[in-house]
């Protein structure tokens, strides 16, 4: 039997995003100033990106692996939940 490469694995899993993001930054000027800016490189699949001088979330490809709740748990200005039901990543690859 043939083993699928990450990437393949990958692949098959699915996204429903929601209208509203299950990721919020609280006070982006906080960001701002944050000196390690651990969320936009924690992230496996780049969700926080740097904009014009500002956090940007792309919570649709999110993986809801929690890295960046524990990355931020210091600074403690994200505001992280699992979507709603129905919605978010669809892991199957099992």
């Amino acid at each position: 039997m043939k083993k699928l490469t990450l990437e393949q694995k990958l692949y098959l899993d699915g996204f429903r995003p929601d209208k509203e993001s299950h990721l919020v930054i609280k006070d982006p000027a906080k960001c701002r100033d944050c000196k390690l800016k651990q969320c936009t490189y924690i992230c496996p699949v780049n969700t926080y990106r740097w904009e014009n001088d500002q956090v940007t979330i792309f919570f649709e490809g999110c993986f809801e692996c929690g890295a960046c709740r524990v990355a931020c748990a210091e600074c403690g200005n994200l505001e992280w939940r699992y979507p709603r039901g129905g919605y978010g990543i669809n892991y199957r690859t099992g």
